[in-house]
This record gives structure tokens, C-alpha cells and sequence, in this order.
């Protein structure tokens, strides 16, 4: 029979409540893989993105998707945790951290690092793309000079089907209205179809990596630079203080740290400090202002 809008319900159509005891399955699996932590208030998202991951996955019901993980299908329980992951996400999103970039942190690391000329960055939960991308975009508007050195270039995310997005590197009007300069849309995408496609020296400056926050991490240089934005807000306190001090670990000494603008170290990790970079989320470790 083909669907039409008639006979496609949205799923809060003669919704049952969801299982407790589901509900709990699928909140402890999340929390174990991911760290995000979900409760029972959760129940409306809970069912919000099952519903559409179970026809995704050829199945009739959430209910179905459920009984996959009483069974521990392993391809499942991944499905799973990808579709309760938030990606939200744009261009120069809230564009404070990106003004500091280009005024204060680059030129600084510029400096600092003019004798080795290498510079290592990570994205820590880069979703779609779009934030490595508009840092890319930043480097090349402003700083040519990074063409000669030594750039690492990380950025990862949990979710498979966010990664396959953003190495594709291909974006829809609507994402692209959200937040990028006509100039840069002009200067660095070409349309194709009803998508705009990034260009490749952008894609080639960047190494997409498949990164679980829980898990091992990836072998990277010393880091100068890591974002890792709006994604602490969604662990419990001992998963964000265990994040940070593992990051604390990576950073060299004058390096720096943007988290999302709603989210702080404070009561968590005090080894680090505020920087000097109003509402732009950024921090340094507490050991370079004792130096200095």
C-alpha cells in the first residue's frame, strides 16, 4: 500500500506510554556508550527518534527496536545511540569563539609557534561539520601563512551517520543560511544540485575520525586548540570532569580550551581558568597564568 499523509500518523497518534522498564533500557544503554545522560523526563524523546529509527531500520514499532535491544543486536544498540545523540549545529555558531579566534588565539599561537611552525587542533564532537568547517574557512580568510606549516587537524563525533555528512562536505540551503557569509558561500561552495558542495581544500585540511568520548581516543599530537562545544551539558558531573582532565592531558601548557557558552570548568576541573575572551567560552590551564 503507499503511504500518503493520511495514512502516515504522526507517532504521538494513539501513543501508549512507554515502558518503564524500556524506557530504563534504553536510557542505561545511552549513559554506558555515550555518556549522555538521559532520565524519565526523557520519555517524549525517547520515542520521538525510536519511532523514525524503526522504519529506518525496516522494523514496525518502536516497541520492535526495543525487543533488538533486549536481544543485544549490537548494530542496533549503535543505531540506537546515534539517534539520541543531539547534532545541532552552524556555521559560526554564536560567533563569539570565532572572533576570538581570529583576533586574539590564532595570532597568539602564531607567535608562540613561529619557531616549529606546527599547530594541532581538534573538534571533539564536530557533528555535521559545519564548526571544523568554518574554522578551516577562518584559517584560509585570514592566516595564509599556515599553508607552510605543519597543521593536524582533527575533528570527530560519536555518530557514523554525522561523520559520513561531514566528510561528504555537502550541504543543504537551508544549513547553509544558517549562519555562514554569502561571501565565504560564494568563495568556498559551488552548487550541485539542491546541495552545496564545500571545496576540497577545505575537506583535505580536515581528518574526520569516528571518536567515542568514553572510549580510547585517537593518537594526536600535542593539542593548541580544542572545541569541544554544547556537548559537556549532556554528561553527569564525574563524565565531565573525567573529559576534562584526559583533555588536560593533551593540551600543551599555553594551549586553548572552547567550550560551548553555557557550559564552565567551575566545580569540575580547576586546573583550569577563564581567558581573557568575553562569552566566547574560552579557557587556559591554570599553570600558564602561575608562570607568567
Amino acid at each position: 500500500m503507499k503511504e500518503t499523509a493520511e495514512t502516515v500518523q504522526p507517532y504521538w497518534v494513539n501513543r501508549m506510554p512507554m515502558n518503564p522498564n524500556d524506557l530504563t533500557l534504553v536510557c542505561d544503554l545511552v549513559r554506558r556508550k555515550s555518556g549522555i545522560d538521559l532520565d524519565s523526563a526523557k520519555e517524549y524523546l525517547v520515542e520521538a527518534r525510536l519511532t523514525p529509527l524503526a522504519r529506518k531500520l525496516g522494523l514496525a514499532s518502536s516497541a520492535d527496536v526495543i525487543q533488538k535491544l533486549k536481544m543485544r543486536d549490537a548494530v542496533v544498540e549503535r543505531d540506537v545511540v546515534d539517534a539520541m545523540t543531539t547534532n545541532e549545529t552552524s556555521f559560526f555558531r554564536d560567533v563569539t569563539p570565532f572572533d576570538a579566534l581570529k583576533k586574539t588565539v590564532i595570532p597568539d599561537l602564531l607567535v608562540k609557534r613561529a619557531a616549529e611552525r606546527r599547530l594541532s587542533i581538534w573538534c571533539a564532537a564536530s557533528s555535521t561539520g559545519q564548526e571544523p568547517y568554518t574554522i578551516a574557512m577562518l584559517l584560509l580568510e585570514n592566516f595564509p601563512q599556515l599553508a607552510t606549516w605543519n597543521l593536524t587537524f582533527v575533528a570527530s563525533d560519536l555518530s557514523r551517520d554525522v561523520l559520513k555528512k561531514a566528510k561528504a562536505g555537502k550541504f543543504s540551503q537551508l544549513e547553509i543560511n544558517r549562519g555562514l557569509p554569502a561571501t565565504m558561500m560564494v568563495k568556498y561552495f559551488r552548487k550541485q544540485g539542491l546541495e552545496w558542495e564545500i571545496d576540497a581544500k577545505l575537506r583535505n585540511m580536515i581528518d574526520f575520525r569516528e571518536v567515542n568520548l568514553l572510549e580510547t581516543w585517537p593518537s594526536m599530537p600535542p593539542l593548541d586548540l580544542v572545541f569541544i562545544r554544547n556537548v559537556l551539558i549532556y554528561f553527569t558531573q564525574d563524565t565531565k570532569r573525567q573529559i576534562l582532565g584526559r583533555i588536560r592531558q593533551m593540551l600543551r601548557p599555553d594551549a586553548y580550551l572552547f567550550l560551548g557558552v553555557a557550559e564552565t570548568t567551575m566545580n569540575i576541573d580547576d586546573q583550569f581558568v577563564r581567558g581573557q575572551h568575553e562569552k566566547s567560552g574560552c579557557y587556559q590551564l591554570k599553570s600558564l597564568q602561575k608562570a607568567a
